[in-house]
């Protein structure tokens, strides 16, 4: 299922001067600033899959290589008992999904043959050698073993007829016509990070574990995927089969395939998204993950147990008021494992098959690089006191590897960024807690303070808002919070209503009043700070991305007591959002509930553009140029409203982008740096001539 949310190099001329308190190139100070090529220097981990007797993990080893300006990923192997790691699968292209064979003698991992082309691998652990299973025409999701390890199941996107309406004549030898034209009859014809898409669907494909052709056991016009074995001849896919399919877009329905026949029939049958399931141990019982659609912008996801044929459906831990994330079964299959954001933190829970719920281990994170995202990954071993890998996230530290369990001396195995980050300045994390002025409902929130911070009223202020805006920030390392604090900025990061973690009734009290009391959530973190004295009144400012530009825009037409924003790639305007985005159906159908045409001003009122002549902030606009999720016209109506306003702005677009800017190295970098230079030119300070380097 998809989750539907808002989800460089070169600085704009004149707004790349340092934020606040700079130093001198090649003093001590400076050399242990966190300075924008520091982001170069982080590794983290993902992925961690502890073999099946719990003796070994395999995780990705993620860097940032500065020739090709990309996030890498290799494979490195720990010994448990002895902590000792080494690399497995290093030096060819980036490497990833990593999957120990049943018996834990063989490694299955995705990466990309010398041509480029997508690749599933299979690395013999006894050897150390390893062969391509098979070179594919485009990349394999999701790859699965088969109970008895002689088969691997996986997700493909098969290509289809694009739709055509005439012929073009033929052209002569040498003739240099038009490209041809692109016809497209789906509603959804193309999505961010993906660009226009190819006519096709993605299908379910079964390959020997010794290689070969990719057999395809799944057909027809609907996207069919996830493959999960029920058993060695059946497996579970799913997907949504009805005519009307691009019309619900985050309906599901889980379907048993069987290989000798191709048969498939349906396992479930609400109105409602069922996805994600998981086998027990014994093959008797189906774990899964659903809700009824109650057509709300968030619903969250519960969790349901079936019986093999899909009879006895039933939910468990129905009183349990967080979002199930992805689930794995104990060995014994008498409960299962998920990843659960938990109040700003993420939490790795045990639930039972009766349905009680226990905190297993603490403390998981670090997969967000750039802001201070929850995200984490898990594994858990076969044996009958099993060994449980995870990344383990901290406000100093990106993703690490460790381990926890009965009977094993739980740890943290890696220390990936020792080299670096103990030798620079690092922010001091401290939570805040404060009693909105909406409501008095509690809004958690943190703050980094600069090094050479103290309590004295002085220092500027970014108010960073997180995006989604279901989604929740924590107290979690971020390159973009540490390059703020390193130029001298106290940044203070929350989660208001709406945002995860906190049970279903907070995240649906924006339910069509997004943006709304939000916003006061969000100026109550903002007078904590001055209360504190922790920052200047006077030096104030405000950004945020997606969900949080959206937020950004609205605030400044709400308030003028920021000296300068930034919105990066907001949305602006719900109307053109719910007609042209990506994810226009989902606007449509479960954002605002109206038909645009019949009822623009439900989506005028909760859009930026309304308030757009109440603006007197100087306004940064950013977006990528191959942003899909909130695309460039958003971005760019707010900048030409604000142009002819009269109020200062100015538009940032960044070549080749998608929604996920950070995604390179260096457009972080231009991303935070351009930020720090739009700020710094309305500091108050440094038009007093304070601070100047």
């Amino acid at each position: 299922m998809k989750k539907w949310a808002f989800l460089a190099g070169v600085c704009l001329t004149g707004l790349c001067a340092m934020g606040a308190g700079a130093q001198d190139a090649g003093s001590d100070e400076e050399s242990r600033r966190f300075t924008a090529e520091r982001v170069f220097d982080i590794e983290y981990a993902t992925s961690p899959q502890i073999s099946p007797d719990g003796s070994k993990i395999v995780y990705v080893r993620h860097s940032m290589d500065q020739l090709t300006d990309r996030d890498r990923g290799d494979l490195w192997i720990i010994d448990v008992a002895s902590g000792e790691q080494r690399p497995l699968v290093t030096g060819g292209a980036s490497a990833g999904g990593p999957s120990w064979s049943p018996d834990g003698s063989k490694l299955l991992y995705s990466t990309a043959s010398a041509d480029g082309k997508p690749e599933l691998r299979l690395h013999y652990l006894d050897t150390g050698q390893s062969f391509s299973l098979a070179q594919l025409e485009y990349g394999a999701g999701g790859a699965k073993w088969s109970p008895d390890g002689s088969k691997i199941a996986f997700s493909m996107f098969v290509k289809g007829e694009k739709p055509s309406f005439a012929t073009p004549p033929s052209q002569r030898a040498g003739a240099q016509w038009s490209e041809p034209v692109r016809v497209f009859d789906d509603l959804t014809f193309r999505f961010d990070g993906q660009g226009y898409l190819e006519e096709g669907t993605t299908h379910t494909f079964v390959l020997s574990a010794d290689g070969g052709s990719p057999r395809q056991v799944t057909k027809g016009d609907a996207d069919l995927g996830g493959p999960v074995w029920l058993d060695n001849d059946t497996l579970l896919v799913t997907g949504n089969t009805a005519e009307d399919a691009d019309l619900d877009p985050i309906e599901s329905e889980i379907y048993a395939v069987e290989l000798s026949d191709l048969s498939m029939r349906a396992l479930t049958s609400r109105d409602g998204p069922d996805f994600g399931p998981v086998v027990s141990p014994d093959g008797r019982t189906i774990a899964f993950r659903g809700h009824d659609d109650n057509l709300k912008a968030y619903e969250q996801a519960n969790l349901y147990l079936m019986d093999a044929d899909g009879s006895n459906v039933r939910e468990i831990a129905a009183d349990f008021d967080r979002e199930i994330g992805a689930l794995q079964w104990a060995p014994d299959g008498r409960s299962l494992y998920s990843a659960i954001e938990n109040a700003g933190n993420m939490d790795l829970f045990q639930i039972t098959t009766g349905g009680d719920t226990s905190v297993a281990v603490s403390g998981l994170g670090g997969t967000s690089i750039g802001r201070p995202y929850a995200g984490a990954d898990f594994s858990v071993s076969k044996t009958r006191n099993p060994v449980i890998a995870y990344t383990a996230g901290t406000a100093d530290a990106p993703a690490e590897v460790a381990i926890a369990g009965r009977g094993v001396n739980a740890r943290t195995l890696t220390s990936l960024n020792a080299d670096v980050l103990p030798y620079l300045d690092m922010a001091r994390v401290e939570e805040v807690k404060v009693s909105s002025s909406a409501d008095g409902r509690e809004i958690e929130a943190w703050v980094a303070l600069p090094p050479d911070f103290t309590a004295d009223g002085s220092f500027p202020m970014i108010l960073e808002i997180h995006g989604g805006p279901f989604s929740m920030y924590g107290p979690f390392f971020a390159s973009e919070i540490q390059r703020y604090a390193a130029e001298g900025y106290v940044t203070v990061w929350a989660n208001p209503r709406g945002s995860t973690g906190y049970g279903e009734e907070f995240a649906q009290l924006i339910d069509k009043a997004y943006p709304s009391t939000d916003h006061d959530d969000l100026m109550t973190v903002v007078d904590e700070m001055v209360a504190r004295n922790y920052v200047d009144p006077e030096r104030l400012f405000i950004t945020g991305g997606s969900g949080g530009g959206v937020l950004t825009a609205w605030a400044v037409g709400k308030t003028d007591r920021f000296a300068a924003a930034a919105t990066i790639k907001p949305v602006i305007n719900w109307f053109t959002m719910a007609l042209a985005g990506d994810i226009a159906p989902f606007v449509w159908r479960h954002w605002i509930r109206e038909d645009p045409w019949e009822n623009p001003q439900a989506y005028f009122d909760l859009s930026p553009i309304s308030l757009v002549g109440n603006v007197t902030t100087p306004t940064l606009v950013m977006v990528g140029e191959e942003d899909w999720r909130t695309p460039t016209w958003e971005a760019e109506q707010f900048y030409t409203a604000l142009k002819l306003q009269g109020v200062d702005t100015a538009l940032i677009r960044i070549p080749g982008s998608p929604h996920y800017i950070a995604g390179r190295p260096s457009r972080l970098i231009a991303k935070t740096d351009n930020i720090m230079g739009w700020f710094a030119k309305y500091d108050p300070a440094k038009q007093d001539g304070e601070g100047e380097e």
